[in-house]
């Protein structure tokens, strides 16, 4: 989007100031120039990564690159990404991936790897917190970044700094990324969503209120398709039915919701930028290509699933305090059950053995399409696992555990299986 003079812009790819408006750099022949207003005033942005898992294996197989990718998993499974090109034909993230497959037959699907995903992402990070130690992190592949007052240091406004980072990224870590720059996190985030992929959007202060006019209200955090339904009964679509609305009418019909839509649809958003937004838990689930409903089928699953989290607990350096087991039948009724601890912690063995407990209540011939396990309450590791008085075996299972782990490390995660594991980890991949 652009404004009126006074006339502030750049070349995305070179760089190179901009005299006045027009369609390429007379520098480099680019067609991605960025100019705005209050462009060089900005400081608040959202970097979001393009089709971050899809990209990725992208990256590592050229041969993909003209393909439709799929991240997910089998037919019983859901779409956790898809790249542009398998978009076109309709498919969606969260999408069942039968429906994926029919949308687009051609497809090619690649079962998630966290592991290497989550590795690209903390390189990505890494680099956003050499713009700015003011990063709340969203997710993976996404933060917001606070860039005020970093101008003095990288010796240009945050909208190059921007631009300069989006390019290194594209440059030392071979995926892309989109950007969002506004004066608040609300519309920082709507403005990465705008012109995806590789894309950098801004939205100033003045043009604010009538950017949200016309959008839907959907558009506001928070408001998914039960609220969004309970708007549309009430005769309200667009944000700009919210902007003639006084603030006391909202919060009387929906609560505290209401103070937000009167707010946020007037580009009214004081939120800032916080750094402490450490993940809350660390899990790990699968979805069966077939219902389960037996001990002996589902036991290996939740042992395998134990072994991922323990593991993202050490890279991470963490310990979790409560385990919560997680169940979804095959008429996706979501069951959760959790147990806390006495003390933290990062072994696969105590995870397993406090899922299994919960597990068995569960086990009454239910047919479950889902499993999942993982720990909340995270902490650091300091204080987790302490001997066990009670179960001295508990403490040989924990010395052998970390002795199976520094083969693995070694010699990579298949070359020591358990009893639970043997052959099932192989079945899944």
């Amino acid at each position: 989007m652009t404004s009126a003079a006074p006339f502030s812009g750049f070349c995305r790819d070179c760089l190179k100031e901009l005299a006045a408006p027009g369609r390429r750099c007379l520098a480099c022949g680019s067609p991605r120039l960025l100019s705005h207003a209050e462009l060089y005033r900005l400081t608040l942005a959202h970097i979001d990564c393009d089709a971050f898992y899809a990209s990725v294996e992208k990256r590592d197989n050229p041969e993909l690159a003209d393909k439709p990718v799929i991240i997910g998993g089998g037919k019983r499974g859901v779409v956790s990404t898809a790249c542009y090109i398998a978009r076109i034909h309709g498919v969606r993230s969260a999408m069942p991936m039968f429906k994926a497959l029919e949308a687009c037959p051609e497809a090619v699907v690649i079962k998630p790897n966290m592991e290497k995903y989550s590795r690209v992402g903390r390189e990505v990070r890494a680099m956003m917190l050499e713009l700015t130690p003011l990063v709340q992190p969203l997710s993976i592949d996404e933060a917001f970044l606070d860039l005020n007052g970093t101008e003095r240091l990288h010796h240009d406004p945050p909208a190059r700094t921007l631009a300069r980072f989006a390019r290194r990224v594209e440059q030392e870590v071979g995926i892309t990324v989109s950007v969002g720059l506004s004066y608040c996190k609300f519309l920082a985030k709507v403005a990465s969503d705008l012109q995806k992929p590789r894309g950098f959007s801004v939205i100033g202060q003045a043009e604010a209120t009538d950017f949200l006019k016309e959008r839907p209200v959907t558009l506001i955090w928070g408001v998914g398709k039960a609220f969004a339904a309970t708007l549309d009964r009430d005769g309200i679509r667009t944000i700009g039915q919210l902007q003639t609305m006084e603030e006391a009418d909202l919060m009387r019909r929906y609560g505290s919701m209401g103070q937000r839509l009167y707010r946020l649809s007037r580009g009214q958003d004081e939120r800032s930028v916080e750094i402490d937004g450490e993940a809350k838990s660390v899990s790990s689930e699968t979805t069966f290509n077939d219902d389960l409903s037996r001990p002996d089928e589902l036991v290996p699953h939740l042992r395998h699933l134990s072994e991922q989290v323990a593991l993202r607990l050490r890279k991470s350096e963490l310990a979790g305090q409560t385990v919560v087991l997680k169940l979804k039948t095959a008429d996706f009724k979501l069951r959760t059950r959790n147990r806390r601890l006495e003390s933290p912690t990062r072994l696969a063995d105590r995870i397993f053995r406090v899922g299994l407990q919960l597990l068995e209540k569960e086990v009454d011939g239910t047919k479950y399409r889902l499993i999942g396990i993982g720990v909340s309450d995270l902490t650091a590791p300091d204080f987790a696992d302490p001997p066990d008085l009670v179960d001295p075996l508990g403490t040989r299972r924990a010395a052998a555990e970390e002795a199976i782990n520094k083969l693995r490390d070694k010699f990579g995660k298949t070359s020591v299986e358990t009893g639970y594991t043997f052959g099932q980890r192989r079945r899944d991949q």
